[in-house]
């Protein structure tokens, strides 16, 4: 019986093993999140060309399009990816780069970093953050929306002109109650040309110098902002009023023979108000600001502390046709004061008008096409008395993903 019983054993031990792992395993627990998994990428770009019925090669804005006249071409001006996520409930970290900057006429299409800064909250519900590092300036909000909602192709010279690259390294305190965190994403998800995010009160530090230069004295600027949306009907507006005083310095790179003080740094203050009335359909966007900052004077070949004044308004009508947008729009634009980033504090007169549409077939594409009417002064140590008028036709396609 015994050798019977070790055959039959033999025989049944495969079978007893295969059935055992035949049974069904506990389900694996949840997997715990990391750190990296709220976070996502998208970005924007633009391909433009500034040349058809140009009238005049001589008109430019340094600050709106290097390809603007002469030698200019198809022109990538943008190429912005995005990285954006939580590492903890009240840490929020943002870094974008342009993979589309100049750093010299024949050196195009270098990566720099734009944004890169953290929003820590101070409560639970982030009501009050902290956001450290180089980020936007709260100064006007035309400088505070992005380029990949703005209807005009650049930014107006005068409220831009106060935060040149809109970005500066520094520390910000935002106020953000729930109810108006939920009105700034509405109005983003709908279209509707927003700022997002940036609190009904702001109030911050920052070095002064613009973005991705470095400090060059020993004065921080200051900024407050206040900017609160409201509803009056099935209608949407936001006034603001902002202001900054500071410090700004001249340096050698920015100069070009002009004469200055001893130390080049001039007193740079300005305060501007705001009003939105969001396009359901009908919208618009003036601004205004005055102050006095560095600006290059003719008469004496020399860089001095000036007065400075400008505004503009836009105005655009939003309209829905079988599931694609259409945003017509015009900007009327006045400035009369320097450029303190540009070359001698470059001198400014600006009186200019376009008109345009901003067409979007679906969220990943957009083409824009723009009429300018510029009338500009600008003077520097090398470049007196000049004064360019003209008209150019302007076409941006924008892709979004």
């Amino acid at each position: 019986m015994r050798p019977l019983a070790s055959l039959l054993l033999a025989c049944l031990l495969p079978a007893m093993i295969s059935a055992q792992d035949l049974t069904p395993s506990a389900p694996p627990g949840p997997k715990a999140k990391s750190w990296y998994d709220s976070f996502s990428i998208r970005g924007y770009a633009h391909l433009r060309y500034n040349r058809l019925l140009e009238t005049n090669d001589l008109l430019r804005c340094q600050a709106c399009d290097a390809s603007w006249g002469r030698d200019g071409g198809i022109f990538l001006r943008r190429a912005r990816v995005i990285i954006s996520g939580h590492v903890h409930p009240r840490v929020y970290l943002y870094m974008q780069t342009d993979f589309a900057q100049g750093v010299a006429p024949n050196a195009q299409n270098i990566a720099q970093i734009r944004d890169w800064y953290m929003d820590i909250g101070l409560d639970p519900t982030n009501e009050f953050r902290v956001r450290l590092g180089q980020s936007k300036v709260p100064y006007g909000f035309e400088n505070l929306q992005s380029s990949s909602e703005r209807l005009p192709l650049d930014r107006a010279d005068p409220t831009n002109s106060g935060a040149p690259n809109e970005r500066d390294l520094g520390a910000f305190l935002y106020w953000s109650p729930k109810k108006y965190r939920d009105l700034f994403k509405e109005l983003k998800e709908a279209g509707m040309k927003g700022t997002g995010d940036y609190g009904i009160v702001g109030i911050g530090a920052y070095n002064g110098q613009s973005a991705n230069r470095a400090e060059a004295n020993d004065d921080l600027n200051v900024v407050a902002r206040i900017s609160v949306p409201m509803r009056i009907g099935s209608q949407i507006i936001e006034p603001g009023v902002q202001a900054y005083t500071g410090r700004y310095t001249v340096t050698a790179d920015q100069r070009s023979g002009a004469k200055g003080n001893s130390n080049w740094t001039y007193d740079d203050q300005r305060v501007a108000g705001t009003l939105v009335l969001y396009p359901k359909p009908f919208g618009f966007l003036a601004e205004y600001n005055v102050g006095k900052g560095p600006e290059y004077d003719v008469a004496t070949d020399s860089i001095s502390t000036k007065d400075l004044s400008g505004g503009f308004i836009t105005a655009t009508y939003r309209l829905i046709v079988k599931d694609q947008m259409f945003m017509p729009f015009a900007r009327y634009q006045v400035y009369d004061g320097g450029k303190k980033n540009e070359t001698d504090a470059r001198s400014y007169s600006v009186n200019d008008m376009e008109f345009g549409v901003e067409w979007l077939p679906f969220k990943n594409f957009e083409l824009t096409v723009e009429y300018y009417l510029g009338d500009r002064r600008f003077e520097d140590h090398g470049l007196q008395s000049n004064k360019q008028k003209g008209e150019l036709l302007r076409i941006q396609a924008q892709f979004n993903f």
